[in-house]
């Protein structure tokens, strides 16, 4: 903590003197207040609290780990952040049941000062229905108030240096540092060799955030128990009226990815205290060697492998009784034992062994997908749309689907993909031009770029084409890895994933900013959302070229932005 007691250190928001009230009323104060905060000082101040509190976990100092985290939600700098948090992301104009947003910076700094565990009682969630992938079935998204996203927020900053040391190290979903393509590494460094495991349990449980105990919770979770609770029983609104929330965590809800990703860790204990100790507990080769039990877990989707089908299934016991404990238990729909010649499908791919080779590639769902939101965009949305902006929304959409897939065996589907945007842009072309014949329509939208002919382009833009996507082997994340005690692993290893997936001038870009945002200089994720921001405006001269290129984060450039506004 910091000497003063975790109080705003930066002299430009010191308030010393002046009544609360006034302080408060003073827009224009609050407002310039908001915009002098020291961002990269916060974040180090946070920081310097959460690794405090990595190593009294670690040394199972539970009453230091209570200490320290009361330090850190009282303090000035961590408020800002968890403002800042809330107030940035896609939900920022979303109101909970109160109606309000914090969309003015003197709102933001008003809210900061106003925040308190004192006398803390959350509001009722907003309910609403989203459709699932499948457009069958709609799931329900609760929606807090903007003060209680925040508290969510604030509070998530104390439990997640907690939950990180104390996760399952082969956990990879709702973990900073750590993302899908681990998870897919994971499973295939222990199904690829020849003496890998035959056996899979496809694990899926069932409304996992909707049904685990909120006694397990409280009981479990090394958080202020009075607030947990608050976050937890707040019951939401829906079509006027009041309903109490029993069970689960408050889905749409900060904090709730850390408590579900905490109810499960164990699981893997669990299963390696079976198949991989001896009877006096220890590790034992011979039964690690015998079992071939490998569990690897992303979110609520979990993977089992096994020697035997036998094996397998009784993993599954041994998981329906971990998962009973904490209120939960298998979907009978999505749970079950399968042959790896056989294949199964996780986070979107298909592993399966052929002819003693695993493959993982895009699963058959993936890509009807991908396909499905292409056409809706070429065929409906693109109807209003010029060709510059077609190209556009595709290219969005095109590079967020090769990113994702592309550290797998992608080749055949990327080819596939091209294929269907061809025949689908030539519909929407004819659908413009029902009187112009082949010629002039081939002529009028597309052209010859380098060495490349019949490339969808305008003078300005050009559509990306799918299988000149590099393939990329994803290095999996190391598991004992911590992110707050290992700073400069992550941070490299986030530079060099930039480096193996950007080419041309935006690798440069990259290499020179050593993989750094430009206005935080804090580490940029090359998976995440981020902004190109010109040095010198291009409104004042400023150039196209690498010199005057740099790489923010999405965040950060709305902050820049906020702070050149007048409120």
């Amino acid at each position: 903590m910091t000497k003063n007691g975790g109080k705003p250190m930066n002299g430009n928001i010191s308030t010393t003197g002046t009544p609360v009230s006034e302080r408060l009323s003073d827009s224009k104060q609050l407002s310039m207040q908001w915009k002098t905060i020291d961002w990269k000082k916060a974040e180090q101040e946070v920081n310097r609290l959460q690794v405090r509190i990595v190593k009294a976990t670690q040394e199972k100092k539970w009453n230091t780990v209570k200490r320290l985290q009361y330090l850190l939600t009282h303090s000035f700098y961590a408020k800002a952040l968890a403002v800042r948090r809330v107030t940035t992301n896609k939900g920022k104009e979303t109101a909970g049941v109160d109606g309000k947003i914090w969309s003015t910076p003197a709102r933001k700094m008003r809210a900061v000062l106003l925040l308190t565990d004192k006398g803390y009682k959350a509001k009722p969630l907003r309910r609403v229905y989203i459709e699932k992938k499948d457009k069958k079935k709609k799931r329900p998204l609760g929606i807090p108030t903007m003060y209680d996203r925040t508290m969510q927020a604030l509070y998530a900053l104390a439990l997640e240096p907690v939950a990180e040391t104390t996760a399952d190290t082969k956990s990879f979903g709702f973990r900073k540092g750590r993302c899908c393509q681990d998870a897919c590494e994971y499973i295939f460094t222990a199904l690829s060799r020849k003496v890998s495991p035959e056996w899979v349990l496809e694990g899926d449980i069932k409304g996992c955030f909707d049904n685990i105990s909120h006694e397990w919770l409280v009981e479990n979770i090394p958080l202020d128990k009075s607030i947990l609770k608050q976050f937890l029983k707040a019951g939401f609104i829906f079509k006027g009226e009041l309903f109490p929330t029993e069970d689960g965590t408050p889905q749409g809800g900060v904090i709730s990815p850390i408590l579900a990703n905490m109810a499960l860790d164990g699981m893997q204990k669990v299963s390696s205290d079976r198949f991989h100790t001896n009877r006096l507990g220890k590790v034992d080769l011979r039964f690690k060697n015998a079992h071939k039990v490998n569990l690897v877990r992303y979110a609520d989707d979990f993977v089992v492998t096994a020697a035997t089908e036998e094996i397998a299934l009784e993993a599954k016991e041994l998981i329906k009784d971990f998962l009973k404990t904490r209120g939960l238990e298998l979907s009978d729909e999505k749970t079950a034992v399968t042959h790896i010649n056989d294949g199964f499908d996780m986070l979107g791919w298909t592993f399966r062994k052929f002819k003693g080779k695993l493959i993982v590639k895009p699963s058959k769902k993936s890509i009807q997908a991908i396909v499905r939101n292409l056409s809706d965009t070429i065929r409906k949305r693109g109807k209003a749309w010029n060709q510059d902006v077609l190209i556009m929304k595709l290219n969005q959409q095109i590079r967020g689907w090769t990113n994702y897939h592309q550290s797998v065996c992608v080749a055949e589907a990327f080819a596939h993909l091209d294929y269907i945007l061809y025949e689908l842009l030539w519909r929407w072309a004819k659908r413009r031009h029902p009187k112009k014949g082949q010629w002039w329509i081939s002529t009028r939208y597309w052209h010859r770029r380098e060495n490349r002919n019949w490339v969808f382009a305008t003078d300005t833009k050009e559509l990306i084409r799918v299988d000149h996507t590099p393939i990329v082997r994803h290095t999996k994340v190391r598991e004992a890895a911590n992110l707050f005690l290992d700073t400069e692993y992550f941070r490299q290893r986030k530079f060099n994933q930039g480096m193996k997936k950007l080419s041309g001038r935006f690798k440069l870009i990259w290499k020179n900013q050593n993989g750094c945002c430009y206005h935080c200089g804090m580490p940029l994720d090359i998976s995440d959302e981020r902004e190109i921001f010109f040095k010198v405006p291009k409104s004042c001269g400023g150039k196209e070229e690498v010199a005057n290129i740099a790489y923010v984060h999405a965040d950060c450039q709305r902050i820049y932005l906020e702070s050149r506004s007048k409120e």
